[in-house]
């Protein structure tokens, strides 16, 4: 399976154009209303640019440490995570949400349930290691406390997956 770079359409309006901001060979018109969002006037399409690789692993730093939070809180299942993480990193999470869950039961503690509940991920920084190798960290708060998260993204066939997930 293969993924696809993000791209973003961006508008260059002095592109192909001439003193007066006309492109060549375009007849004066009077000006145009702006067009409905997503539609724009004129033959040409957007050009398109690649997001910045760091800004790809940015988002799906956040985006996976969100889902393992949701995974070890119990509200989404660890095979959701399967294509992102590592074999070795996708068990060691499930033996995690595992032990919370088995000592949730066992003792009904409160506290415990709490634990993980509400998770909302407030910053994620990014360091390129190597070529295709990225080192990130999450600020996580929950219910009960703040956690960072560390995380190793390496790219593999044009697909990032996180060889090391470390939850603190």
């Amino acid at each position: 399976m293969t993924a696809a770079t993000p791209v973003r359409a961006v508008q260059d309006p002095a592109a192909n154009t001439v003193d007066g901001g006309r492109a060549r060979g375009e007849n004066v018109s009077p000006p145009r209303t702006a067009a409905p969002a997503g539609q724009s006037h004129g033959a040409n399409p957007p050009s398109l640019r690649s997001v910045s690789e760091a800004a790809e692993v940015r988002a799906i730093t956040r985006g996976t440490v969100q889902a393992a939070m949701e995974v070890l809180a119990g509200i989404r299942p660890v095979h959701q995570l399967a294509r992102r993480l590592d074999p070795r990193c996708l068990a060691s999470l499930q033996h995690r949400a595992a032990l919370i869950r088995r000592e949730l039961t066992r003792t009904g503690n409160p506290a415990l349930a709490r634990l993980h509940r509400n998770s909302t991920v407030r910053s994620v920084r990014v360091c390129e290691v190597a070529e295709g190798i990225y080192e990130a960290s999450a600020v996580v708060v929950d219910d009960v406390r703040a956690r960072a998260v560390a995380v190793r993204l390496e790219r593999n066939k044009q697909v990032w997956r996180i060889v090391e997930l470390v939850i603190g």
